[in-house]
């Protein structure tokens, strides 16, 4: 896509700037009356990993760069705001040519994160960067969430093909559709959802359902009709009543017919929706083979996740194909990811600068980091594996030809030095919109799988674990570290004294 060309995917067919927590506007109408609309950074970041996972999967940067081009209070927006009776006319007025102007940096789509790494920094005038607040995390929350589960289950597939299938189980159309699209990213090789696969260039596939084969006087009937419509993709639903004494042996008479009468050339197979799959899938592919249909395959589906997953391909289940749909679509087991927006820095007019400031908190987890950020990721020069990132001041450089020492801000007596020459940095956080200006280049979908793909190869295999898997180190470097001890202190006079011992008695400040 164009630097130019704007995204139009607005799958409700109105204006969505009022997407947004009522507090957005109410908030700025403040800033508004009292004058306050200096230019500040915010950081999108979240604390955990979803679902246990050792890494999440960013996602959702698209629908954040569509709604940011798109973004405009129409007459109708207007009309419900004065509406509401709370909004002056001083301010609506102000609204009618509202746009944004900011800078926003953003972690690619595809790209592996971790807990406190900022995946979005906005820099704008206080009043649109609060008023993004609530539409980002929507965006990245929902989508990153979705590309972690999928992840997760690709990576319990081991290299089988894992369709997505759960639209008809999705919280509502648009999470159904950008939710396929996450997935994909996330690593799956296909969705069910046709306007997914029209809006983003995804590949489809679908079968039939039990009520094709009980709307035919027979199980053999209707596999051979389905079959001589769809002789290229005769993949035949076996279960409807009787898998291995009626479903599979009919399925055979079907494929035998097809491979005499010369037109069994495409993709062939059976599915499995029920019952025991290991079993059922091992059973099917002796039937299978000793018919000479070795290139069969054999798909299932039914509440599929990760887990299940992983403990049929430890039976031996003779599955290639995992048709997964309610625990992905859905992230069943971790419904949230829990990303936030936090404000890191106020631009001070007198001194030219921007200010870093911090959020503190009885729960040391919510101490925000402060001040202008990037990341660095640090890259085994021969092997390409990630071995740490690094969050650091905008102004700090790594130089890869010097020894580079990071500790862990959590226990600091726990140090790494990297030797000059074995290592390289990537940059995480790239530029999205400069001063109000679209700027970055949109890849595709299959691009943005492939990076993911190479992100997660890149990764050491005990980071991937299902169950407890190893904590990837997300480092401060000093000057960070040091700023954010710094700005602790300076709060010390408005702490209870009790508080504040427990925060400086914590590993994190030591």
């Amino acid at each position: 896509m164009k630097k130019t060309e704007k995204i139009n995917r607005n799958f409700q067919g109105i204006n969505n700037t009022l997407l947004v927590d009522e507090y957005e506007l109410t908030m700025m109408q403040g800033f508004f009356l009292t004058g306050r609309n200096n230019k500040v950074v915010f950081d999108m970041f979240y604390r955990n990993n979803p679902c246990g996972n050792g890494y999440a999967i960013a996602a959702g940067l698209e629908s954040v760069i569509e709604w940011i081009q798109n973004l405009h209070f129409g007459q109708d927006q207007i009309k419900i705001l004065r509406d509401k009776g709370i909004y002056c006319k001083e301010f609506l007025n102000y609204l009618e040519n509202f746009k944004f102007s900011g800078t926003i940096y953003a972690v690619e789509e595809g790209t592996v994160v971790f807990p406190m790494e900022p995946l979005l920094r906005v820099e704008a005038p206080i009043i649109e960067a609060q008023y993004v607040e609530t539409a980002l995390l929507n965006f990245i929350n929902h989508q990153s969430l979705i590309a972690t589960k999928a992840a997760r289950v690709c990576y319990a597939a081991k290299g089988d093909a894992v369709m997505e299938f759960g639209l008809r189980r999705a919280q509502g159309k648009d999470a159904g559709t950008v939710g396929a699209r996450a997935a994909v990213i996330g690593g799956c090789a296909i969705t069910s959802n046709v306007l997914c696969a029209e809006f983003y260039n995804i590949p489809t596939s679908g079968t039939h359902a039990h009520s094709w084969v009980m709307s035919f006087d027979s199980e053999y009937e209707a596999f051979e009709t389905y079959a001589n419509i769809y002789p290229n993709n005769a993949i035949l639903l076996v279960d409807t009543y009787d898998t291995l004494r009626s479903g599979v042996p009919n399925a055979i008479k079907v494929f035998d017919k097809l491979k005499k009468e010369g037109r069994l050339n495409g993709k062939y197979g059976i599915r499995l929706d029920s019952g025991d799959l290991a079993y059922l899938s091992k059973k099917a592919r002796i039937m299978l083979d000793e018919a000479g249909f070795e290139n069969a395959i054999i798909s299932a589906s039914n509440d599929l996740d990760e887990y299940l997953i992983q403990d049929l391909k430890m039976q031996g289940a003779k599955i290639s194909l995992w048709g997964v749909g309610t625990h992905l679509i859905t992230s069943k087991d971790c419904p949230s990811f829990g990303g936030v927006y936090k404000l890191a820095a106020k631009f001070n007019k007198e001194q030219d600068c921007y200010k870093p400031v911090i959020k503190l908190s009885e729960n040391v987890e919510k101490i925000t980091n402060p001040g202008k950020k990037k990341i660095y990721r640090i890259v085994d020069k021969k092997t390409k594996t990630f071995l740490a990132d690094l969050i650091c001041l905008e102004h700090e450089l790594v130089n890869e030809k010097e020894d580079l020492q990071i500790f862990d801000p959590n226990a600091t007596w726990k140090k790494t030095t990297f030797v000059a020459g074995t290592f390289e940095v990537e940059e995480l956080l790239v530029p999205i919109f400069v001063d109000g200006e679209y700027v970055y280049s949109e890849p595709s979908v299959e691009q943005i799988k492939e990076r993911c793909n190479t992100q997660k190869e890149h990764l050491w295999d005990e980071v991937k674990r299902l169950v407890n898997p190893h904590k990837y180190y997300v480092d401060l470097s000093k000057e960070l570290y040091d700023l954010k001890k710094e700005l602790i202190k300076e709060h010390e006079t408005f702490w209870n004294k009790e508080i504040l011992g427990n925060i400086f008695c914590s590993p994190n400040f030591k």
